[in-house]
């Protein structure tokens, strides 16, 4: 495992762990969080899989958070598309980097990492796999363009019924949005709140393994 800057154009914090096994992860954390907090979540999505871990590079009184917010549950949406575009330009560094190939990362983010993954698949389309969407709202409010095509790219939607923040609604518009768009979704829904369940992550391990 290392911890690292990388090569020239990989600058941010970030964990690269290597691996022998596709497909390669994105970890996205939370509020709050780091490079560090979702690193189990390989030991049961894919343990054998390269994991890239970055941290977000926004600062919430003092938390990391991968793109600004104006309040709770309102997103800074052009912060979000700056900071979309400016993942995506890290991964491609990373990909050349550590011989990833190109557009193939399944992200698994939690919560502000979720709403980057899927924000991620709405706007740069090109360069995730899938995803795996833990506590996830809906990214923008008007929605993706009405020409996205999400053709080929599997999703899995993990969201609590006793969520205060990613509520019942925000599951259904997601959802909705992805799949009018042509992604493949598969629902994981659990009766906690705005957590990861771990009776859920069987079923996730098997959903990665299908990519």
């Amino acid at each position: 495992m290392t911890a690292a800057q990388g090569g020239p154009a990989v600058v941010r914090p970030h964990v690269w762990v290597p691996g022998s096994a596709a497909p390669p992860l994105l970890l996205l954390h939370g509020t709050g969080g780091d490079e560090h907090d979702l690193l189990p979540l390989r030991e049961h999505l894919a343990p054998d899989a390269p994991v890239l871990s970055p941290r977000g590079t926004v600062l919430e009184n003092g938390m990391p958070r991968f793109f600004r917010r104006l309040q709770e549950g309102v997103f800074d949406e052009d912060d979000l598309r700056a900071r979309v575009d400016e993942l995506a330009a890290f991964l491609v560094a990373a990909e050349a980097e550590h011989d990833v190939a190109a557009g193939s990362w399944v992200a698994a983010g939690f919560s502000n990492g979720a709403n980057m993954a899927s924000a991620l698949l709405f706007r740069r389309p090109e360069t995730l796999a899938g995803s795996v969407l833990l506590a996830a709202m809906v990214p923008f409010r008007d929605g993706p363009d009405p020409d996205l095509d999400l053709t080929g790219k599997r999703v899995a939607v993990s969201n609590g019924r006793r969520d205060p923040m990613a509520t019942a609604a925000h599951t259904r518009t997601l959802v909705a949005q992805l799949r009018d768009h042509g992604a493949e979704v598969v629902e994981f829904p659990h009766d906690g709140g705005h957590d990861i369940d771990p009776r859920t992550l069987p079923a996730l391990r098997a959903f990665v393994a299908g990519h």
